[in-house]
Formats: C-alpha cells, sequence, structure tokens
C-alpha cells in the first residue's frame, strides 16, 4: 500500500501542535496530526492533561482543567480540518523529500506509513521526577514541576514549601515562590549551589528562604488528600529529619523529547532542538519545531501555542515558496 501523503504533518499533541495545526487547517493545507498513544509517557495532549487547574491561560477567568484544556483545542483542530491520528511516530526519514514517517508497529518495514512535504516536531519534554515514596500519590496535590505554572495554586498561599534543586532553575523557582508562600526551604544534595553567583546571592541572602545543603528528600508525606511534609535525610551525617510543607517543586530539570530526531536535526548540549533564533526552523529545510522540545526557558502552554504558531507560519512559507518553484 502507497504511503499516505500530506502536504505538512505535525508530530505532538500539546498547545504548540494543536495551534500549528489549527493555523495550518486554516490555511487550507489539510495537515495531519499524529497524537501519540502514551508517546514520551503522556495521554495525548502531553504534560496539560497530567495538570489539575490552570488559572494563567488567557481566556478562561474561572481557571480550567488541563485535560479540558487539551480536549478544546483539539477539538477546535479538528474543527478546523485537522486529520488526527492516535499514532506514535517510530521513525522518520529526513534524508530526502518528501520526509518519510513510519507509525509505531511499522519501523522495521521497508515502505513508510506517510509522507510529509514539512512536518513540525512538537513532542514537547517531561519534567524529571524523583520517584519517591508518595509521589505519584501526591503528583498535583502538593507536588508540581512548574512553579509558576502552580504557585499561586490557593493550597500554596501562605504555607511552606520545599524546592528540590541547586541550580539557576531551582532558584528562580524558589524566589518566584517567595511570593506566595510563608517560607521556602531549599533542598540541595550537595554542599554548594550550581546556580550562577548573582542567582546564588539573590537565594541565599532572601529573607523568606531557608537552603538546606547536603540534603535529599526521601517521602512525600500527606493527609490522603493532600501533601503535609516532606521526609529528608542529611547525605553526610544520616541524620534524618521532616519539613513541613504544603508544595514540594522539582527543578531537577526536563527532558526533551528528541529521540525520533536524533542524529537528524541539530540539538543543544542539554538535548533541545536549535531553532534559529526568532523562528521555528531547524538545520533540515522542512522540518520546524515547536515548543518545549525547542523550549527550555519558558515551558508555559501560552509559550508553547505561541510557538505553534510560529511554526505553522513558517511551514506555509515553506510550502508556498516549493510549490511556486514547483517542487510540489
Amino acid at each position: 500500500m502507497a504511503p499516505q501523503h500530506k502536504k505538512a504533518a505535525i508530530i505532538g499533541s500539546g498547545p504548540a501542535g494543536h495551534t500549528a495545526a489549527i493555523y495550518l487547517a486554516r490555511a487550507n493545507i489539510e495537515p495531519i496530526m499524529f497524537e501519540g498513544l502514551m508517546a514520551n509517557g503522556f495521554a495525548p495532549g502531553g504534560q496539560l492533561t497530567t495538570t489539575t487547574d490552570i488559572e494563567n491561560f488567557p481566556g478562561f477567568p474561572k481557571g480550567i482543567l488541563g485535560g479540558e484544556l487539551m480536549e478544546l483545542m483539539r477539538q477546535q483542530s479538528i474543527n478546523c480540518g485537522t486529520v488526527i491520528e492516535t499514532e506514535t511516530i517510530a521513525k522518520l526519514d529526513t534524508s530526502s523529500r518528501p520526509f518519510k514517517i513510519w507509525r509505531e508497529g511499522y519501523e522495521n518495514q521497508e515502505e513508510p506509513t506517510d509522507t510529509a512535504d514539512a512536518v513540525i516536531i512538537a513532542t514537547g519534554a517531561s519534567a524529571r521526577r524523583m520517584d519517591l515514596p508518595g509521589e505519584e500519590k501526591y503528583w498535583q496535590s502538593g507536588i508540581s514541576a512548574c512553579a509558576v505554572c502552580d504557585g499561586a495554586v490557593p493550597i500554596f498561599r501562605n504555607k511552606p514549601l520545599v524546592v528540590i534543586g541547586g541550580g539557576d532553575s531551582a532558584a528562580e523557582e524558589a524566589i518566584y515562590l517567595t511570593k506566595y508562600g510563608s517560607i521556602v526551604h531549599v533542598l540541595v544534595r550537595r554542599g554548594e549551589l550550581r546556580a550562577s553567583k548573582v542567582m546564588a546571592k539573590r537565594l541565599l541572602s532572601h529573607p523568606k528562604v531557608k537552603v538546606h545543603f547536603n540534603t535529599s528528600p526521601t517521602e512525600a508525606i500527606g493527609d490522603d488528600r493532600l501533601l503535609t511534609a516532606v521526609a529528608t535525610i542529611n547525605n553526610l551525617t544520616k541524620e534524618t529529619g521532616k519539613i513541613e510543607a504544603s508544595g514540594l517543586f522539582y527543578a531537577i530539570g526536563h527532558d526533551p523529547a528528541t529521540q525520533l530526531v536524533k542524529g537528524k536535526v541539530e540539538l543543544d548540549e542539554e538535548g533541545y532542538i536549535k531553532t534559529v533564533p526568532g523562528s521555528s526552523v531547524t538545520n533540515i529545510d522542512g522540518l520546524f519545531a515547536a515548543g518545549d522540545v525547542q523550549d527550555k526557558r519558558y515551558r508555559q502552554a501560552i509559550t508553547s501555542a505561541g510557538s505553534g504558531c510560529m511554526a505553522a507560519l513558517d511551514a506555509e512559507r515553506y510550502l508556498s515558496e516549493l510549490e511556486s518553484e514547483g517542487k510540489i
């Protein structure tokens, strides 16, 4: 059977992927989206499907559940004319045009299942977790990997909070959380911060921050409904302890979902897809990247949506140039 061909294919179904789909569909490009089936460990819709209340996405003054927001985006993509396949892409060949795409389960066959003139990679990233006892139970019930996303939630206001990490991201998140928490404890597993001197100075001098060096968390403790404390151990003395806390925030990094394009597209030192500044353009003509797979700084739903718009416009321009040259 001949591969199914589309002018544009989108791999990933978070805010970046759906925004790109909406723009391309409205431009009569009839894109296909491969939303993934537990790709990168997430259900279709990506990281937001694991989030409860979202209060900072414009247009929802009363807030909205993460899964509900992604379902609305999905419906809008379909309404605009996007073909959505609940399939995970296992293999992508960018060495020739059109690009060749293999769905999961077909990656060992010679003939691809799909081809596309332009491809947008919007596979996202996942926050690193620690797999602590109690983590799964209290995830999004006191445990979060995004202070900017969740810090203002009522359960954290005027309550003691804990941040894990010793780099710039941890310092930034801890200082951000001082706006809401009564005190912010920062657990650093080593005897020093990895953060830059400027960020380290700000963190250590903040009156609402207490840094615990050589300290690691060992358990997330709660009342069966919400997190109430974090058990700790001193990595040098092995002394155990417990910090009362209503919030536990991980700031230990993210892993971009770039396995599909490793060795094909240029990545930075942390594994994120490199794009031309101010665009979604990669080093491969016709291959674009949007959302958290190329954004290691902001990582917000709204910035992902914005980069999805950029990718769609960049892809549309690329396809128009190919058409004008008679190449498609």
